[in-house]
């Protein structure tokens, strides 16, 4: 018998234009499935309903997949890129991103302990050597990532100023927002500068989607 959101997830990769094998494909599912098992007992996310998985955090977080691949393909890094998902949760968009993207090298970090350990054991079952938990507060965090980023996490003043130590010097900040935060890009620090506001469309979800690509002014 077929996943109840294998249909829906093969056209969300349809509309976001993605490519995934068969194998990734399942381990999306495989990962939807372990995402509401733990829900059931840890809390990982307030929706439990099936098709808001698919919409509100598969498909919401495939929805980067694209414009974080061009934009890391622009930095002409020298290895691997290295991503940071701060405040991830159960892993979204971080392990999404990691099944989707297996050159990225996703480190979810969450100062829950139970929720990074949901990503660790998550890595290990599904077989994920790019993808890695950590508990800890980012603030702590001092091993540079080319691309840092963070879904409802904090204000951009908040997410950049807590996870500056985390972010390589060339390296670039990601957030996931929903309406364009016109007050929180006023009340970013000057060192920050916002290089592109990125809309997103979200197969499904009747919602307002941006991307918020942030750097240090000068690129220093």
């Amino acid at each position: 018998m077929s996943h109840p959101l294998a249909a829906g997830l093969r056209d969300g990769f349809d509309a976001l234009q993605l490519s995934l094998s068969a194998a990734q494909q399942q381990t999306l599912l495989d990962y939807a499935d372990w995402l509401a098992k733990w829900n059931r007992v840890y809390n990982l996310t307030a929706l439990r309903q099936p098709q808001q998985l698919l919409t509100h955090h598969l498909l919401d977080s495939l929805a980067v997949c694209v414009p974080v691949q061009r934009q890391l393909s622009a930095l002409d890094l020298p290895h691997a890129p290295r991503l940071l998902d701060v405040g991830s949760g159960g892993g979204l968009p971080g392990a999404v991103l990691a099944i989707a993207c297996p050159v990225l090298s996703l480190r979810c970090v969450d100062a829950v302990a139970k929720k990074a350990l949901f990503i660790s054991q998550v890595a290990a079952a599904l077989r994920l050597p790019n993808l890695q938990g950590q508990h800890a507060r980012v603030e702590h965090i001092v091993q540079p990532h080319d691309l840092v980023l963070s879904r409802a996490f904090a204000s951009l003043a908040d997410f950049t100023r807590l996870s500056q130590g985390a972010l390589a010097p060339q390296g670039l900040w990601l957030a996931l927002k929903g309406k364009v935060p016109h007050d929180e890009i006023a009340a970013l620090p000057p060192e920050i500068e916002v290089f592109h506001v990125e809309p997103v469309r979200v197969p499904g979800l009747d919602a307002e989607r941006c991307l918020v690509w942030m750097r240090r002014r000068g690129g220093v």
